[in-house]
């Protein structure tokens, strides 16, 4: 018996919301484009989603992970690599940027 792959309706969905009078879109992009080579099995989107005051946010099916004013700043990237497997992916190696630096 094969066991077919999920269809990308019933894969994760990453949001990630930038302010875009702080001009943060290119970060946000970049963060998408990031996930989405780490996780390319396991996500079935990251949308970008403009907002303003200053907002960055990154949700996971609706459950926030990250947020700017709250958890003090941006995520730097092993960061949220390590959210996102956490949650969609627990089992997943990330390799060497999950090493302790010497």
């Amino acid at each position: 018996m094969t066991t077919q792959a999920p269809s990308p309706t019933e894969l994760p969905r990453i949001a990630i919301e930038y302010c875009t009078g702080c001009r943060w879109m290119l970060r946000a992009a970049w963060m998408a484009q990031e996930l989405l080579t780490t996780f390319e099995k396991e996500l079935g989107e990251v949308a970008l989603r403009p907002g303003s005051g200053g907002v960055f946010r990154i949700s996971i099916n609706g459950e926030q992970v990250w947020d700017r004013k709250h958890d003090g700043g941006f995520p730097d990237i092993k960061q949220l690599k390590q959210l996102v497997r956490d949650r969609v992916a627990p089992d997943k190696s990330l390799g060497h940027s999950e090493r302790a630096a010497d």
